[in-house]
């Protein structure tokens, strides 16, 4: 038993270790973008599901990268104020599926079929999911999920105040300074947000890699059954994710370990879409939404999960660029003096700069549009929080509903 383990932790240390250069430049690269992207005009460019408008979506979903839970908060407050209710779905996905970290993180651990595979697999999904969801939503229960959701405390002109705010260019926005320390704080606020997920990722996934035997997943996902086994992985995948509790990034090493194991590629593909059906993120859309809407929402998602992992599969298979092998191991067992240790370093170095940068962000005239998300660390903005709280001491902001009631829960407490 104690050798099973400290193999596991070993495991899940050096896949830590293979991708931590990637994991710093991808939340760099997030944070930059969230810093310069505004996001207070996304809801006008948003009132429908026409293809213009999902296109749209896509590319501000891809630009405003987060976790689930505060995606699903996004996603959320857009819908609230007039987004049209599939493109703001189709915005949820994108900014947890078609993210570059994601991607670098896929590359490194599974190979760049993996990576290219959430690109493409992500395009069918959101066509598939602008297809499906109208057919399954109906609008009445639209119509009684937005009429819930603006019965709550939130500030219903914080989106356009926003806009009016970043009315300036992007060039404008690129010379001041105090952007690129709001970028630092993003890049910080979306890390310590999100170390749970990572660091419950990889435990897992070393776990998974060393101490479940090769029998389990033989008996989870079928084998040797032709197109069964591929149709069957795709529906299971989603299963996996939905009971793992681990969201973003930190399901990359559970779908390498799944890999590793014997999973179909398009089961694991499916796998790694299915994020945003975790158990925790259902609870969150039956309180945003109503238990009848979610009922319809999983299923909807589930369908369009499956399917995508389904046909990227085929769409890989018919280009002959599905992996042959599996590796023997997800990641090597000692330290090397390799590419990868070179740019650790570089990025460590890079890492403490923007801590460094985020510490001193008044300096620059950082931080003042922004505040802090005292459960899970994120940085907010004031403007355009996922929720609010108001109490004696002044306003809280939250990055989403799940946030606010556990700081809730912990008050009483």
């Amino acid at each position: 038993m104690l050798t099973t383990i400290g193999d596991s932790l070993r495991e899940a240390f050096f896949m830590f270790w293979e991708t931590l250069w990637a994991i710093v430049l991808g939340f760099a690269l997030s944070g930059a973008v969230q810093a310069f992207v505004s996001r207070g005009q996304m809801q006008r460019v948003m009132g429908d599901h026409r293809p213009a408008a999902v296109v749209r979506g896509s590319l501000l979903g891809m630009a405003s990268s987060s976790c689930s839970y505060a995606a699903s908060a996004l996603a959320k407050s857009l819908f609230k104020r007039g987004a049209d209710f599939t493109t703001a779905m189709v915005f949820m996905f994108a900014s947890t599926n078609l993210v570059v970290e994601l991607g670098i993180v896929l590359w490194l651990l599974l190979g760049w079929q993996f990576a290219l595979a959430e690109f493409v697999g992500g395009a069918i999904m959101i066509i598939l999911l602008t297809v499906v969801l109208p057919r399954v939503v109906r609008p009445s229960d639209i119509d009684d999920a937005r009429a819930r959701l603006q019965r709550d405390d939130a500030d219903e002109t914080a989106l356009d105040e926003s806009a009016q705010k970043d009315a300036h260019s992007l060039r404008h926005r690129l010379r001041q300074p105090g952007r690129w320390a709001d970028a630092a704080g993003y890049t910080i606020s979306d890390l310590t947000m999100l170390r749970r997920e990572i660091v419950i990722g990889f435990v897992v996934a070393g776990f998974v890699a060393v101490g479940i035997p090769i029998a389990f997943w033989n008996a989870v996902f079928l084998h040797g059954h032709g197109a069964l086994t591929v149709i069957e992985n795709a529906i299971v995948g989603p299963f996996v994710a939905l009971i793992s509790f681990v969201c973003s990034v930190g399901n990359v090493p559970l779908a390498a370990a799944l890999w590793h194991d014997g999973s179909a590629f398009g089961g694991v593909v499916a796998f790694v879409f299915a994020d945003l059906i975790s158990l925790p993120l259902l609870l969150i859309y039956r309180k945003l939404y109503g238990a009848r809407l979610t009922l319809r929402l999983v299923a909807a998602f589930w369908l369009v999960m499956s399917v995508a992992g389904l046909l990227t599969e085929l769409v890989f298979r018919g280009a002959g660029l599905i992996p042959h092998g599996r590796p023997a191991m997800v990641a090597p067992d000692r330290f090397a003096w390799n590419y990868t240790t070179i740019l650790n370093i570089v990025f460590l170095v890079i890492f403490a700069g923007i801590y460094w940068l985020h510490r001193n962000k008044r300096r620059f005239g950082g931080g003042q549009d922004f505040a802090r998300d005292p459960v899970c660390g994120m940085q907010v903005e004031k403007q355009n929080p996922g929720a609010t709280l108001h109490t004696e001491d002044g306003t809280v902001y939250f990055c989403s509903d799940h946030c606010k009631e556990h700081y809730r829960a912990e008050a009483k407490t």
